[in-house]
């Protein structure tokens, strides 16, 4: 199979390295690898550039944009850069982070996945982080859920689901319209991926109010917001985020922000959710 890789890097200069090593040493190489370097200001280009010139797949592009490092759009816009110099003969399309170390046969195996299940648009899988000497898995890591760090699409699949949203919570709206239009989704236990950057290390205080913001614009209600707030900010051990969250969707229903999804859609990820909630009840009492 045929994998395009686009890796949109921001100020990654000591882990772009390590990533791209990592790809190139893969049991199945990827057709295609882009990298763009994002209003980097250290020396993210010139470690990309080494490898570009050992590896006539891997193509380095440019780009200007504001220096806050933020979640969602700015990855987005990013990612598309890398896209747009692409063509369209690929099987699976990838959006990798740039501060991630694949084992060997990563590649191969998600490609043994995508031609065993003919309906699976998306695979992946796990990252682990150092703690006290030890590679862990990732807190914020679901079974059901593919991180954005590591997402790979099965080209179908990613034109069906309108390609990539420019906006924070892309990477679980993604998975919610594969879902609304049939595709299955796999993460694979056995692929451990060595997450350099534990996700949002680097973000600044402009992003506090995003998530809420994406839980408005995938039209979760407010109910449904009300209990991903309360999870995911215990999952993080913030309660203060739980108010930055709830905020966020207030302050995007006053503003009648743009919904990502149409009405049909919302309605389809509101059941979805619900029947998440539902049974991990369920589960609870049993």
């Amino acid at each position: 199979m045929k994998f395009y890789i686009i890796i949109p890097a921001h100020n990654e200069e000591s882990s772009i390295g390590l990533t791209l090593d990592s790809l190139v040493n893969q049991t199945l190489k990827p057709k295609q690898v882009v990298v763009v370097n994002d209003n980097s200001t250290d020396n993210t280009q010139d470690i990309v550039e080494g490898f570009s010139f050992k590896y006539d797949f891997i193509k380095l592009i440019n780009s200007k944009s504001s220096n806050e490092h933020l979640p969602g759009a700015k990855i987005i816009n990013a990612f598309y850069k890398g896209y747009a110099i692409l063509d369209d003969h690929y099987d699976v399309i990838c959006k990798f982070d740039a501060d991630l170390v694949f084992p060997d046969n990563y590649l191969e195996e998600l490609a043994y996945h995508f031609k065993k299940n003919k309906h699976l648009g998306m695979a992946s899988g796990f990252c682990y982080v150092e703690k006290n000497g030890r590679w862990v898995l990732e807190s914020l890591t679901r079974k059901d859920h593919i991180r954005g760090a590591l997402k790979a699409y099965r080209k179908e699949c990613f034109l069906d689901i309108g390609k990539l949203k420019r906006s924070m919570g892309w990477d679980t709206v993604d998975e919610l319209l594969a879902k609304y239009y049939n595709w299955k989704i796999i993460t694979d236990e056995s692929l451990h991926v060595k997450h350099l950057k534990p996700t949002g290390i680097s973000y600044n205080k402009a992003s506090k109010y995003l998530q809420g913001e994406a839980m408005y614009k995938m039209r979760y209600g407010l109910v449904i917001t009300f209990i991903s707030a309360v999870k995911l900010a215990f999952k993080k051990g913030s309660l203060r985020l739980f108010n930055d969250y709830m905020g966020g969707y207030f302050k995007a229903k006053k503003e009648k922000v743009n919904f990502l999804v149409s009405d049909e859609e919302g309605k389809f990820i509101r059941d979805v959710r619900w029947k998440g909630i539902i049974g991990k009840l369920k589960r609870m009492r049993s």
